[in-house]
């Protein structure tokens, strides 16, 4: 097995019991660890308990949904999420990843493409974190008024440590080592998510980006950092 199949874990947070069993089963047979919560209550107490490489989460819950589940989640872990849900507006993905998630799979789900989204947010997890081969010494990075400690992952805007996801650090990271060069977004998402471009993923990258901006620029809708060449992607300036 790869080192991903023997290493990691995934918690599946839904309130349909059969949901839950399918996807033990479908990436349990993968090689992966696979636990299981009805609720966001009981995934929250679970996640104070151990670490998780991947969090699968329904959105509509009764009691705590996931968008609430997941701002939660995001104060005591950086495990990439991926949203289930059959609500599939660009609006409900928008509040899906401002809320903290990393991606979005529309129920009903095809069992391929929920192993292929798993593996590729594990491996990019795995590499981020260390668990995978490093291939680069790590370095700092700087623009403007931001510095990027590669080593311990860390992220400081005029001294102070933002709190990014796992995500956002890939995007960052990536356009700070690649200056001025011109990430269309097709290019952007398969460096970052590890997977092929697909219709819809450019609203993805283009939330995250958003998101990001917030974070790291000192006025987001004037960006220095992170800018936009108009009809051929982002970069670093």
């Amino acid at each position: 097995m790869d080192l991903e199949e023997n290493s990691s874990s995934i918690l599946v947070v839904d309130d349909n019991p059969e949901i839950r069993e399918i996807i033990q089963v479908l990436l349990g047979g993968e090689g992966y660890l696979v636990e299981t919560a009805g609720n966001g209550v009981k995934a929250l107490e679970m996640l104070e308990n151990r670490e998780y490489d991947l969090i699968i989460l329904d959105i509509m819950m009764p009691g705590m949904d996931g968008y609430q589940t997941c701002r939660k989640m995001r104060e005591e872990s950086n495990a990439p999420i991926l949203f289930l849900s059959a609500r599939t507006k660009d609006s409900d993905k928008t509040l899906g990843f401002s809320s903290g998630g990393d991606d979005y799979l529309a129920k009903p789900f095809s069992y391929n493409e929920l192993i292929s989204r798993a593996k590729a947010l594990i491996r990019r997890y795995q590499v981020y974190k260390g668990k995978a081969e490093k291939v680069e010494t790590p370095k700092n990075f700087s623009c403007k008024n931001l510095v990027v400690a590669e080593e311990t992952k860390s992220v400081y805007s005029d001294g102070q440590l933002l709190e990014l996801t796992d995500t956002e650090y890939a995007i960052l990271l990536l356009l700070l080592k690649n200056r001025r060069q011109v990430f269309s977004t097709e290019r952007l998402y398969e460096a970052v998510w590890k997977e092929n471009f697909y219709y819809g993923a450019e609203n993805t990258v283009m939330v995250h980006i958003r998101n990001l901006r917030r974070k790291v620029e000192r006025d987001s809708k004037n960006p220095m950092i992170i800018k936009t060449s108009w009809g051929k992607g982002y970069y670093c300036d």
